[in-house]
């Protein structure tokens, strides 16, 4: 039982980890889609060749890594929590939470995002990734979630 519990939370920090990395690539493309629309705002095309500067200069990409870890993690832990014992294991909803923890790391930084138009984009781009990294935490972690084993049931024997 120990074991189990202890290889629960290793899967729940690895999937995590992993899934704020893929988050963060998820912003970079889909800010890089979306600069390539007519009519973009102009600091999309920015947004697109920022993340160039936080490949080539590695303190700065682990400073992001590090910022996104910290503005997503408490309300991720309690999402991971909700999600073991009640031994949640379906995708949508970890995108759900995925989405719903990427868009309050946003309002912690941008806490008049709500008020500003210009932001609403922002947010949707950062719940879009968000999406992306709940279904990569599903995909490492969430799909065994919790201490319930799945019933299998029987198929009837022909005899």
């Amino acid at each position: 039982m120990i074991g189990y519990v202890l290889k629960r939370i290793l899967m729940v920090l690895v999937g995590y980890l992993v899934a704020v990395l893929v988050g963060l690539i998820a912003v970079v493309v889909i800010y890089a889609i979306l600069s390539s629309l007519p009519n973009a705002p102009g600091y999309f095309e920015l947004m697109e060749f920022t993340p160039v500067a936080v490949l080539v200069v590695p303190p700065l990409g682990m400073f992001v890594y590090f910022l996104a870890i910290i503005l997503t993690g408490m309300q991720t832990l309690v999402f991971a929590l909700i999600a073991e014992f009640l031994s949640l294991r379906s995708f949508w909803l970890h995108m759900l939470f995925g989405a719903a923890a990427a868009a309050a790391g946003f309002m912690l930084i941008w806490p008049d995002a709500a008020d500003d138009p210009e932001r609403w984009a922002d947010m949707g781009i950062i719940a879009a990734a968000g999406l992306v990294a709940g279904l990569v935490y599903w995909l490492i972690a969430g799909r065994d979630a919790g201490f319930r084993r799945p019933l299998i049931k029987a198929l009837p024997r022909n005899v």
